[in-house]
Formats: C-alpha cells, structure tokens, sequence
C-alpha cells in the first residue's frame, strides 16, 4: 500500500468530518428543544475527536492535513443551509441523513481498499460510531 494513497483517503476522510462538525454546529443553532441540542453537541464532539485522530495518524504517515471540509463541503454545506427546515423533527431527519448518506455510505466508500491496516481499524471504528449516531437519531425520529 502506497503511502501517498493512504494520506489521499484519509485526507477525503478527514473532509467529511469537518462537513460533520459544520452541519452539526448549522443544525444546533437552529434547534430550540435542549435534550436534542446536548444529542446533537455530544455527536459535534464526536467528529472533531475523530478529525483529531485522523490528522494525527496522516502526520504519522508523513503527510499534512486537510483543515477544513474543502470546496465541495463548502457548496454541500451551504445548499444544506438553504433548505435547513425550521421544526425539531426535520432537523433531526437531515441528521439522520447526513449520518446516514455523509458519515457512513460515502465514508465506506471513499476508504474501501486503499488504507494500511492500521488506518482501516481506525476508521472502520469512526464508522461504527456514525452507525450509533444514525440509531440514536432514528430512534428521535419515530
């Protein structure tokens, strides 16, 4: 496995969990009801550990982080403000979604086969806690 490969993915990886963290801090200062804002804020700590941990192992690896969600987040992120809904349960179902289609699907796919060992246990960990977040958001929605 090619080191520069590995750095690439990671850096993508890296990506979503900045657009995570900015969806998170967007749908937070919408939301009213308090118990969802501390799910929501407990999730947003989440993935800056997790951004944390991911731009450590790239350092590790020789390479140098991304810092932010880049341009492509940036659209995502601003086309997501433009449709935020304005009640609690639509907040939450952009959540689940975001979880859902951001954090796990793309994820998976952006780092299917090109990491080292190491690095793939690492994010396959991340995954795993976007797959609690998505329950725990599905169980809010229903």
């Amino acid at each position: 496995m090619e080191k520069e490969t590995v750095i690439k993915e990671l850096n993508a990886f890296l990506k979503g969990q900045y657009m995570g963290i900015r969806a998170y801090e967007h749908l937070i200062e919408r939301l009213e009801d308090p118990e969802i804002k501390k799910v929501f804020q407990g999730f947003q700590q989440d993935h800056r550990l997790h951004a944390a941990i991911i731009a450590e192992r790239i350092q590790d690896l020789g390479g140098v982080p991304e810092n932010n969600e880049g341009l492509a987040g940036k659209i995502q992120g601003f086309m997501s403000e433009m449709m935020m809904p304005k009640d609690t349960e639509g907040i939450v179902k952009l959540a689940l979604k975001g979880e859902d289609v951001y954090g796990i699907k793309l994820s998976e796919e952006i780092v299917k086969g090109d990491l080292d060992p190491e690095s793939k246990k690492m994010v396959e960990g991340i995954i795993d806690t976007d797959r609690k977040h998505a329950a725990i958001l599905d169980t809010l929605v229903h």
